[in-house]
């Protein structure tokens, strides 16, 4: 794989259009917190062939777009060139760009809102990371969080925007205990670990989450561990607390655990079994910040996205624990990348 790795580096160094599509891979890869390229390329696979199946292409070109959108607009704001060559400006734009087809029904103005919330995420990435600096803590998916509840929300204010999946705003329900996911089969854990995997892009494919595994596993076998692991452990507690069988089901109790666990088991923290008992209650507090999340944004008829992650992950950074660190080196905007 070094080996490989060293090849791509020199190919890459010889041609400027394959430098830009590393850096674009890069970008799809730092969803899951990996500077792979090889990692990313799979990513945007699993992402094509997760829309494709559905038989709705346009979050796997929206993925695409908002990649590219999010990557330009940090080069043209001349950004820190390491954090750039890291694809450290590309992973909130293509969330944006697979989030806003999947909830809004696409037309001419969805798509101007497309391009305009990947951009903006860049200039999110920038000032986030510039208030997260002194804390020591890296600005993770929240901009994309937070530029897409934006863009999202603006979807009842404006005609020409019709909304798809997203809505009504609703008092929040607790499920009844028959809707609860007490008997769960061996099946239906194994799909719905899976789809946990799969959501971290807005995809509702078990397949496409074994892919993403596969992604995963090139870049960092402790990656592709947790990943499972978190997804898991979701799928596990959120029956136990008696969330909905459906929304189990479908991985959308997985998506914040699966990047809490890989954040705090191996990506900020070198791993031990400390270490793992740590990221394990990190994982498991994504579970409830999740049904907390969704209670809170009911009533407004957005998604919580990875905000249940965010919360989660810069609340166990933040006290600064007596856990080895993995070495890190601080660029210029605030933003952490490997050595």
């Amino acid at each position: 794989m070094n080996r490989m790795a060293a090849w791509w580096e020199k190919i890459i160094g010889r041609s400027y259009a394959l430098r830009l599509v590393d850096i674009h891979l890069r970008g799809a890869g730092q969803v899951m917190l990996q500077n792979n390229p090889l990692t990313g390329l799979l990513f945007i696979i699993g992402i094509v062939w997760g829309a494709i199946a559905a038989g709705d292409p346009e979050p796997a070109i929206g993925a695409v777009v908002g990649l590219v959108a999010a990557t330009l607009t940090a080069m043209l704001l001349r950004s820190d060139k390491t954090s750039l060559e890291h694809g450290l400006f590309g992973f909130n734009g293509i969330l944006v760009g697979a989030a806003v087809p999947t909830f809004l029904v696409m037309g001419p103005a969805a798509w101007f809102l497309l391009v305009i919330g990947a951009a903006v995420s860049t200039i999110a990435m920038l000032a986030v990371s510039h208030v997260t600096k002194p804390w020591g803590i890296p600005a993770l998916t929240f901009p994309f969080v937070l530029t897409t509840w934006f863009l999202v929300l603006a979807a009842y204010s404006f005609g020409h925007l019709p909304i798809g999946i997203m809505g009504p705003p609703q008092l929040p329900v607790a499920p009844g205990s028959s809707a609860a996911g007490a008997d769960l089969s061996a099946g239906l854990l194994f799909s719905a670990c899976f789809r946990g995997i799969s959501q971290v892009f807005l995809i509702d494919n078990g397949i496409t989450g074994v892919i993403f595994v596969a992604a995963l596993l090139v870049s960092s076998p402790w990656a592709a561990g947790l990943a499972i692991i978190g997804s898991t452990v979701s799928v596990l507690g959120a029956s136990a607390l008696g969330a909905s069988a459906a929304e189990i089901g479908s991985g959308l109790y997985g998506f914040s655990p699966v990047l809490t666990a890989i954040a705090l088991g191996c990506v900020f923290f070198r791993p031990s079994w400390r270490v793992a008992l740590f990221a394990l209650l990190g994982t498991v507090f994504s579970i409830i910040v999740q049904g907390a999340l969704n209670a809170a944004v009911a009533p407004v008829g957005i998604p919580t996205f990875t905000a249940a992650f965010v919360f989660v992950t810069w609340l166990f950074l933040l006290p600064k624990v007596d856990l080895e660190p993995h070495r890190h080196e601080p660029v210029s905007n605030g933003i952490m990348t490997d050595k």
